[in-house]
């Protein structure tokens, strides 16, 4: 078995996924606004201001390399780091452990089948607070629905959802948003089928934009921004078929 199909141990840990992508990308009209370019802006991300979140606006900021991030005092901020965090598609650390948890059949996976439940549950924040406002929600939805934006979902033996993610996917790129679990590994299972099906169906890019311990403890890294951006012209250049099951 391939060696990104294992956990550390070299056990295999694949996971079995039912995709439910509803439909190819859609064609979007054009997007009315023009982004800067984040080469010659800040380091600390923060390029414009202002906008919206209609669909072709949200697609023409990934393809740049810039994501909306909504704050407090204002909800149309878009921003590009430097450094970027990835996910390399040969870097993901699967523990001994989580594989364990993996074979052990108490999760059941699927790609978008609850695309809104899955982002209303990563709002949900009480001791940090969110981004994910309802004006995103709404965005993200109605791009979902064209079949730009993608969600992973983690189900109990119950039916329940237990964990998930959601993003975009532009070309071969895929940006990771945010994940939320409400069961131990379920949001771990989650990224391990993301990039597992990220490989299968020919994405080349995984973005998760700022890291954190959660993520660098899979394996997520950081990269310049120059080095990310030339890797994102490749990625949208290319395609990905989400509709592709295992």
């Amino acid at each position: 078995m391939e060696p990104w199909l294992c956990d550390s141990g070299g056990r295999p840990a694949p996971v079995t996924i039912e995709v439910r992508t509803p439909c190819d990308p859609q064609p979007l009209p054009a997007c009315p606004w023009g982004f800067p370019d984040p080469r010659r802006e800040p380091a600390h991300g923060l390029l414009a201001e202002g906008a919206d979140f209609e669909p072709s606006t949200i697609v023409a900021a990934y393809a740049t390399g810039i994501f909306p991030w909504p704050h407090e005092d204002s909800e149309y901020l878009w921003f590009s780091p430097d450094p970027r965090a990835i996910v390399p598609l040969d870097g993901l650390h699967v523990s001994r452990r989580l594989g364990r948890t993996i074979r052990s059949g108490k999760f059941t996976v699927t790609v978008d089948a609850a695309f809104e439940d899955v982002m209303r549950a990563c709002a949900v924040r009480p001791d940090d607070g969110t981004w994910i406002t309802p004006a995103l929600i709404a965005g993200y939805t109605a791009l979902h629905r064209l079949g730009w934006a993608h969600s992973v979902e983690v189900w109990n033996s119950s039916g329940e959802l237990a964990g998930g993610l959601y993003g975009v996917g532009v070309g071969a790129m895929f940006g990771a948003e945010s994940m939320f679990h409400r069961e131990r590994d379920a949001s771990k299972v989650a990224m391990v089928a993301l990039v597992q099906h990220c490989r299968r169906i020919g994405v080349e890019l995984i973005d998760v934009q700022v890291l954190t311990d959660h993520t660098a403890s899979m394996g997520a890294v950081e990269i310049r921004r120059d080095e990310y951006l030339e890797r994102l012209q490749r990625a949208v250049e290319s395609s990905a078929d989400w509709r592709d099951s295992d």
